[in-house]
């Protein structure tokens, strides 16, 4: 098997319309083109992860059930004909389906294995085992591979084999005991970040650097990805003041969750504006256009009576009058103020459009005349592209695989 060079480029700003020049006209330099990865996963963690690295150029082949189809594939919406979470999470992956209770099909996992260079999977631990398609009986085929586990609390500790979500992973890793308001307790986020921040960005960073380690010792190894390790990671400054300073973090208590006056603030439309005017010079800006001397006289105060005071008149000022006026008023001021903005406005905003949130991709390969909008993978190299072929195909679409 080939090992394979990766790397890190420098990011650049460029024009987003160059972006979406076509691939006819543009010759195409992948990042991780070469790179062939088998993936078992379901869901969220696994199959995002595995749609950056098909993104950056990798062939991800994406094992599915088929009598059992991913919950993907049957939450609403539908466009062109299946789930647009299902079309976009699996976007560039070749869909093959196998009963995993067949040993024939068992066998033939084995005898391609060696092809491979990566194996994502998300079952409890223990259900690779017992399939017989686990690492160490995939590695004595091919000593190369490289096996990535995402499980909810990892494989070891009397967790291992507890049923989890999202919402149980923020609540265990305590971050969500120190988010939200006071009264009306942690917050119901609309992303799910200990599946995403936790799962799969955790385990696309482990998985290259056990490629570039491959290069070196020749050898492939086993990761194992624990959501609820991994976002314990997120609580970064406060598990720091906690463990080192010891200060116990609660809701609205600290610089950043609330404690002081960087927060959202209701407009008189019921809309919010986002106020992160921290440092000096923000703040000076901030106090004079809202006109409010008491931020510069105890906004940098530690004392929490002073913190409540400079909120009391900030919300006051901010429910006096509609957003529209608060963003034109902001629109030339670089302090740090910005507006909420609803999903749908932020994807057709000035901002997603420069920077190319947004790209159209063919809902068959070379298919240039269908595409479904879909959000473009947000890395920006100065030299390699990125891979938008199709989008994720109907359940067993490839077929002899």
């Amino acid at each position: 098997m080939a090992e394979h060079d990766i790397v890190f480029m420098h990011l650049c700003f460029y024009d987003a319309e160059k972006s979406n020049i076509s691939r006819a006209n543009t010759p195409m330099s992948y990042t991780l083109k070469g790179l062939k990865i088998l993936d078992f996963s379901t869901l969220l963690p696994g199959p995002f992860a595995t749609l950056y690295l098909a993104d950056l150029g990798a062939e991800v082949v994406h094992i599915e059930s088929p009598t059992r189809p991913d919950l993907l594939r049957l939450m609403p919406p539908f466009a062109n004909g299946q789930a647009t979470s299902q079309s976009y999470l699996n976007r560039n992956k070749q869909s093959v389906a196998l009963d995993l209770k067949d040993p024939a099909n068992i066998e033939l996992v084995k005898s391609k294995i060696a092809d491979y260079d990566i194996v994502i999977e998300q079952f409890r631990p223990g259900v690779m085992q017992r399939l017989g398609l686990d690492y160490l009986i995939l590695s004595e085929i091919n000593p190369k591979l490289i096996y990535c586990s995402i499980t909810g609390y990892g494989q070891t500790g009397t967790y291992k084999a507890k049923a989890g979500h999202d919402i149980n992973y923020l609540a265990l890793s305590g971050i969500a005991g120190h988010s939200g308001r006071i009264e009306s307790g942690p917050p119901a986020l609309g992303i799910q970040v200990a599946d995403v921040a936790g799962g799969s960005m955790h385990a696309v960073i482990a998985i290259l650097a056990a490629v570039i380690e491959r290069q070196r010792s020749g050898k492939g190894q086993y990761i194992d990805i624990s959501m609820t390790d991994c976002v314990v990671t997120m609580n970064n400054l406060a598990a720091s003041a906690s463990l080192a300073g010891n200060q116990h973090q609660r809701p609205e208590s600290g610089y950043l969750n609330g404690g002081t006056f960087y927060d959202y603030y209701a407009t008189q439309d019921g809309r919010y504006l986002s106020i992160g005017s921290l440092e000096p010079q923000f703040m000076q800006g901030l106090a004079q256009l809202l006109e409010l001397p008491i931020i510069l006289e105890k906004g940098t105060s530690f004392a929490p009576e002073d913190h409540a005071q400079v909120k009391q008149a900030i919300q006051d000022k901010i429910r006096s009058q509609p957003l529209a006026h608060w963003q034109m008023l902001f629109a030339q001021a670089d302090v740090c103020v910005e507006p909420v903005l609803k999903l749908e406005e932020a994807l057709r905003s000035e901002l997603a459009q420069q920077r190319g949130w947004v790209v159209q991709v063919p809902l068959k390969m070379n298919d240039s005349e269908q595409s479904q909008a879909q959000l473009a993978c947000p890395i920006k190299f100065s030299r390699s592209a990125m891979r938008y072929d199709f989008i994720g195909q109907t359940l067993g679409e490839k077929q002899n695989w």
